[in-house]
């Protein structure tokens, strides 16, 4: 991609592009980001993956912090220019759990999804605390404690304002579901069970 076809991007009402994001060497898709205007011209000027933060509303430039730096080999955009394919060299883990890849959750096609219920989901991530799992996100929150889950609190509210603001009710019924999640996760480290809650609640609708 050359400058000139920067200005044939089409970004959505946000002024975002949606970023798949690739490693170059193995075909493996290693995390979804965002990025604007700023963000696409600073990938290209620097061949480091930069994206835009919709929580913090600002730049951030992939492993700043963490040091899992990528490397930008190659960029493509679809037929209808408002996604890009970025495929990169990664260095270290690409999610922030510390797994290769952000999608290293499967959902099996071959199984009856079964009824869901936030006491079931309470209870499953009771079973996450007790007896961990390597490769369990909800595992990993409560191996790195209270500050780790009240921080992803504090993110999530901030996105669900964001996506509020947007009008987007997709966006919006996503991010209050992460929210709902972590909030869930934050009961069970504290010892508050889902009663509790439906007993102030109930005080709530008098």
């Amino acid at each position: 991609m050359n400058t000139a076809l920067i200005n044939d991007i089409n970004y959505n009402d946000q002024g975002l592009i949606p970023v798949i994001v690739q490693e170059a060497s193995t075909k493996e898709v290693l995390m979804l980001a965002y990025m604007n205007e700023e963000a696409l011209t600073q990938t290209i000027k620097t061949k480091k993956a930069t994206y835009y933060s919709r929580s913090r509303q600002t730049l951030w430039v992939k492993g700043e912090s963490s040091s899992h730096t990528q490397e930008v080999i190659a960029l493509n955009y679809d037929c209808d220019q408002d996604a890009l394919l970025l495929r990169v060299s990664q260095k270290g883990p690409a999610c922030h759990t510390n797994n290769p890849t952000c999608f290293y959750r499967e959902i099996a096609l071959n199984e009856t999804p079964k009824e869901f219920s936030l006491d079931a989901l309470y209870k499953l991530i009771l079973e996450r605390k007790a007896s961990p799992l390597e490769k369990s996100y909800t595992s990993y929150l409560f191996e790195k404690g209270i500050d780790k889950i009240l921080k992803k609190i504090g993110e999530e509210a901030s996105e669900i304002i964001i996506a509020a603001k947007n009008q987007v009710n997709e966006e919006l019924i996503y991010e209050l579901s992460d929210f709902v999640f972590h909030a869930l996760v934050l009961m069970v480290e504290k010892g508050v069970v889902i009663n509790d809650l439906s007993k102030e609640l109930a005080k709530r609708a008098k």
